[in-house]
């Protein structure tokens, strides 16, 4: 009996690492059944990149027309007000209220 069993345990161990191996490929973090998962967070991250870029590129316009050598006053004006809140006394003020509908 004992050695009809160490006949089959090399082919026994063999299935099960198989078994082992073929059921992680299927089922693991980067398996074959993980795979759709992976592109729409692919999509998804390829997005972000590409708004996060857009913002990046507007933000380095921004700051190359707040240096000195190119000081845009309009742009310099636009800043003073959004950050302190001060106007220039020649500017017309228009208080929006916003809509309820």
């Amino acid at each position: 009996m004992i050695f009809r069993l160490r006949n089959y345990l090399p082919t026994a161990a063999l299935a099960f690492l198989v078994f082992f191996f073929a059921f992680h490929a299927l089922t693991g973090p980067r398996g074959l059944l993980m795979q759709r998962q992976r592109a729409e967070q692919l999509a998804d991250r390829q997005a972000e990149l590409k708004r996060l870029t857009a913002e990046r590129a507007r933000l380095e316009n921004e700051v190359r027309y707040l240096r000195n050598d190119n000081l845009s006053s309009d742009l310099l004006e636009e800043r003073a007000h959004r950050l302190l809140g001060f106007v220039d006394p020649r500017d017309y003020v228009i208080r929006e209220t916003p809509s309820k509908g």
